[in-house]
């Protein structure tokens, strides 16, 4: 058995650890709140003009807008994997890792793929193995949809000029504080809509057919893109609060178990110390 000062130490070590989490717990909270009434209030917007885009592209053939529908033979494929910067919020950034690789390695066996990293954590550990084109990690230092922007910008030009023939992105989706989906999504080329009514909506254009296209299409491909960072910046949060959660509840408990180990070394050091005494009167006495 340890000795009182060394459980004395560690029953230190785990409050203070035990404070750490909790306030990390607390801050996560805060931020999960505002993150998650931003993704709420964007995902009815940004869900149905997919579906308009979705079901408008099959009306397309090919003029200007079938640069982004038109399905090429694959050769290349990129990646873009959303993560975090930080760590200590359980499996969120593992899983997208996983999922990352598991598509190069199953899916697009066959084919040529690289990857584009949204988030610290993505590019540190796809990049050991793996290219990456380049990294935007600087985006959750002040998340706005002119940074996504720029960044959607970046895919669809590689896509336009030919260098990918296909781009996915790999995401949590935010379901709850305690629940993350892994979503993978077909970027480009757009994805028509797959009805089981095999269903066929007749559109008018106003004003003209090719000013749709060049507004509509590059506009619903931001905002698809923004949309994930969004899903993902709040399943962060969510994730991290729960970790720390979790991790409090654990100190909590070895706090507990160490205090409960210190009384029980406490009282047998005052036991042997009592028989000690009566031990050494005894000998007084004969």
């Amino acid at each position: 058995m340890a000795n009182l000062k060394e459980i004395r130490n560690r029953i230190a070590s785990v409050s203070s650890t035990m404070q750490i989490t909790s306030a990390m717990k607390m801050v996560s909270a805060a931020k999960l709140k505002k993150a998650q009434d931003a993704i709420v209030a964007m995902r009815p917007y940004a869900d149905k003009l997919t579906e308009l885009l979705q079901n408008f592209s099959g009306s397309l053939d090919g003029d200007a807008g079938g640069k982004f529908t038109v399905n090429r033979e694959v050769k290349k494929v990129l990646v873009v994997a959303i993560t975090s910067n930080r760590g200590l919020c359980g499996a969120f950034n593992t899983n997208i890792i996983k999922q990352s690789i598991s598509l190069k390695t199953n899916d697009y066996n066959n084919y040529s793929v690289d990857y584009l990293t949204i988030g610290k954590k993505a590019k540190d550990l796809l990049g050991k193995k793996n290219h990456i084109v380049s990294d935007h990690s600087h985006i959750y230092d002040n998340l706005t949809f002119e940074k996504a922007e720029e960044v959607a910008l970046i895919l669809m030009n590689l896509y336009l000029d030919g260098v990918y023939d296909r781009i996915d992105v790999v995401y949590n989706k935010f379901k709850n504080a305690a629940t993350q989906i892994v979503i993978t999504e077909q970027f480009l080329p757009i994805a028509p809509t797959e009805s089981e009514t095999n269903v066929t909506t007749d559109y008018l254009f106003e004003p003209t057919k090719e000013y749709i296209v060049e507004q509509l299409i590059p506009k619903s491909l931001k905002t698809q893109l923004f949309k994930a960072i969004r899903d993902s910046f709040a399943s962060e949060h969510g994730a991290r609060m729960t970790a720390m959660h979790k991790a409090t509840d654990n100190a909590t408990e070895l706090r507990d178990q160490l205090k409960l180990t210190y009384n029980q070394a406490r009282q047998a050091a005052i036991t042997n110390e009592i028989l000690e005494i009566v031990g050494g009167a005894e000998a007084l006495n004969n």
